[in-house]
């Protein structure tokens, strides 16, 4: 059967596309397999700061357990999750919306509040996802200088700029360092009721136990502030990125604008069950994130030994920044032909790559792989 083109030449799309890359995600031990011939056993995949410990058991049996009801839509008022949503952080079932990851919400946020002509104020190394959510509603994007978050920059930008929508990451995605929360106050004070601010903590466990001074405390931000949601996800402490279930905190008049953009059924039966029961085994989340900065100290002692700079880590991942002798292109595509995935920073303007502090055998094969290419 021959197929025709439509009147008129060439399949037009929206323009808005032209200028929004696609995101990257880290390369699947799958796809390594595939490309170098290397065994799926002997690949270790420290690239998307996935939990390396799993899951919880009691989630596997669970899932298991509800299986045989594929058949049946899942529960859209997702009740189960809501309510352990709202009892582990002292909210109402208004303050809520759930997504298929946080970046769903952060989609329902731009396409809510931004348009044409607004502008999103971000740091200048940061989660990719703003960005390219920011283009489909053709917003500009304003980033700082700085690499790590200055608020007394991002200060200066909003009053130059007035931003539609601030995005604050911390612990930022991919650097790892965080925020002190007094100072994440101090700066919402300043800004305008009507500039919506986002308070990313999808790594918020892990700065939590690391360092007090870095909580935020999303009951505490709502009730001060009407223009701000907090974001947070169950694909890394929680060890359910296959899952794919994220949320939203903020006040009933935000979340009510958000759900005119949430699609039915938005979360998987399966998803549901899952970040349920992982809310509830609190020994286990907090287990791994002990191990994780257990491990994280072998990282921070590798580095001073070879004398590469490492950005102070709140999260479960490390970022190792190169001298100009050094090349984190050569070095992250080196490793992954040796069955070592990590991520490259080179696409951020960054001579660095960022590591997930896996287990023990883990690192171990990292460091043995690393010490030998250095």
């Amino acid at each position: 059967m021959a197929w025709k083109l439509c009147k008129g030449g060439r399949l037009k799309f929206n323009k808005k596309l032209e200028h929004i890359s696609t995101y990257e995600a880290g390369k699947p031990i799958e796809l390594v397999v595939r490309e170098f011939g290397i065994e799926a056993k002997d690949i270790v995949k420290l690239a998307s700061n996935e939990n390396p410990y799993g899951c919880s058991i009691k989630v596997q049996h669970a899932v298991s357990e509800i299986l045989p009801h594929m058949a049946m839509y899942p529960d859209d008022s997702m009740m189960k999750l809501k309510d352990g949503l709202t009892k582990r952080f002292e909210i109402a079932d208004e303050n809520l919306i759930i997504g298929s990851g946080s970046d769903q919400v952060i989609e329902f946020l731009m396409h809510a509040k931004a348009s044409e002509n607004a502008k999103i104020l971000i740091n200048s190394v940061t989660f990719a996802m703003y960005e390219i959510y920011a283009k489909h509603v053709g917003a500009e994007i304003i980033r700082t200088a700085s690499q790590k978050h200055d608020l007394d920059e991002f200060y200066k930008l909003y009053k130059e700029e007035n931003p539609d929508i601030i995005f604050l990451c911390t612990p930022n995605n991919p650097t790892g360092d965080a925020i002190d929360v007094k100072e994440i106050f101090a700066f919402i004070e300043k800004i305008d009721s009507d500039t919506l601010v986002v308070v990313d903590g999808a790594y918020m466990e892990y700065a939590a136990y690391k360092d007090e001074s870095k909580k935020v405390t999303p009951k505490e931000l709502i009730e001060k502030f009407e223009n701000v949601i907090y974001l947070g996800t169950f694909s890394k402490a929680y060890g359910l990125g296959g899952m794919r279930v994220g949320y939203g905190i903020a006040n009933a008049t935000i979340i009510k604008e958000l759900y005119k953009l949430r699609p039915p059924f938005n979360i998987t039966t399966l998803s549901l069950e899952a970040a349920s029961v992982a809310l509830e085994d609190k020994d286990f989340v907090d287990e791994c994130i002990q191990l994780n900065f257990i491990e994280m100290k072998r990282y921070e002692k590798f580095a001073k030994e070879q004398k590469i700079d490492i950005i102070e880590s709140y999260t479960n991942f490390v970022t190792l920044c190169f001298e100009n002798n050094r090349n984190s292109t050569e070095i992250a595509d080196t490793l992954l032909r040796r069955g070592m995935i990590v991520r490259n920073l080179s696409g951020y303007g960054m001579n660095a790559i960022r590591v997930t502090v896996g287990t023990k055998e883990q690192n171990d094969r990292f460091f043995e792989l690393i010490t030998e290419l250095l």
